[in-house]
């Protein structure tokens, strides 16, 4: 039998005609809000070799967001930086050993995740779908901008080499990578594992496991509301971002992912703005994405992408 060709799954996705000026209308008002970053160092978690601080800043609707930024206790010049953000479930991590590698490193922790969620907490499942019929105060809205200011913090640090930030993430962490690409184009390099929130409209139909499954169990009881949810998404699908990216990037996806369906990154990368991408397939993985062997690959992207200094 022969196996399905997954790279001809069409998209029923639609950028609205507004998408643009949507988002730019965010990102005026994003940048409008000062961060007033807090920095505190933590000697409990720090080692001989990388310092770690906690971080804290302002985002939009007046939370304040979290994360961890890691430094190399030996530095002179200034660094490198990549940017870790999380997956769906998981919380954020604490990227020591790439910091001891020679980086500035940060841990993201937009709103929902531990210690950014005292005043936004729609738990998990819970996030795909708050406020899912309302794209001016879908869950995803903030989040996507505390991931965003990230960037600004890295850029306002006198340690970071403002023109080597590289992000990277697998699944929620991916859709972030692609999203924080096309919003900042301070990012000079991106490596996306397994993107969710990519096809979403063409996701939730292709699979049957959660997240996706939280739009299928809220359209069970609420089926009326189908076309409303199809159109908030249409202003957050990774789709509708892709053509900004302009950055180098690479995204990596397993074949038999039943969480993020490979379907879906085939119309993403032609949609990815910049000709200096590159798709890696794993066959016989499903949604890991072979991350375990495929780490090498992205540790050396960014070594080659973000060091040494551009001169």
């Amino acid at each position: 039998m022969p196996k399905p060709n997954l790279s001809a799954h069409p998209t029923e996705v639609v950028k609205p005609y507004d998408f643009d000026h949507f988002w730019q209308e965010i990102m005026a008002e994003v940048d409008s809000i000062p961060l007033n970053a807090a920095i505190e160092l933590d000697p409990l978690r720090s080692s001989e070799e990388v310092e770690v601080f906690e971080v804290k800043y302002d985002s939009l609707d007046g939370l304040r967001i979290a994360g961890w930024y890691c430094l190399p206790r030996e530095r002179t010049k200034p660094l490198p930086a990549r940017v870790f953000y999380p997956g769906y479930i998981s919380e954020p991590t604490l990227p020591k050993s790439h910091a001891a590698q020679g980086y500035a490193t940060f841990g993201a922790a937009p709103r929902g995740k531990l210690r950014s969620n005292a005043a936004f907490n729609p738990g998990y499942p819970g996030l795909l779908t708050h406020n899912i019929n309302d794209r001016d105060h879908y869950g995803y809205k903030g989040f996507y901008i505390d991931a965003v200011r990230v960037i600004d913090f890295l850029l306002e640090q006198p340690e970071v080499d403002s023109d080597r930030i590289g992000i990277q993430g697998s699944s929620q962490g991916g859709a972030l990578t692609l999203v924080v690409s096309a919003l900042r184009q301070q990012v000079r390099a991106a490596s996306a594992g397994a993107p969710y929130l990519a096809g979403v409209v063409d996701a939730f139909k292709l699979t049957r496991t959660y997240p996706y499954e939280e739009i299928n169990d809220y359209l069970g009881i609420q089926p009326e509301h189908s076309s409303a949810i199809a159109n908030t998404w249409n202003y957050y699908d990774c789709f509708n971002f892709a053509e900004r990216i302009q950055c180098p990037i690479i995204v990596y996806i397993g074949l038999q992912d039943d969480v993020c369906p490979p379907e879906t990154a085939y119309p993403l990368m032609e949609k990815i703005g910049t000709s200096n991408k590159k798709l890696y397939e794993y066959e016989g993985h499903g949604h890991d994405a072979n991350h375990h062997e495929h780490d090498h690959v992205v540790d050396t992207f960014f070594d080659d992408q973000l060091k040494p200094a551009r001169s």
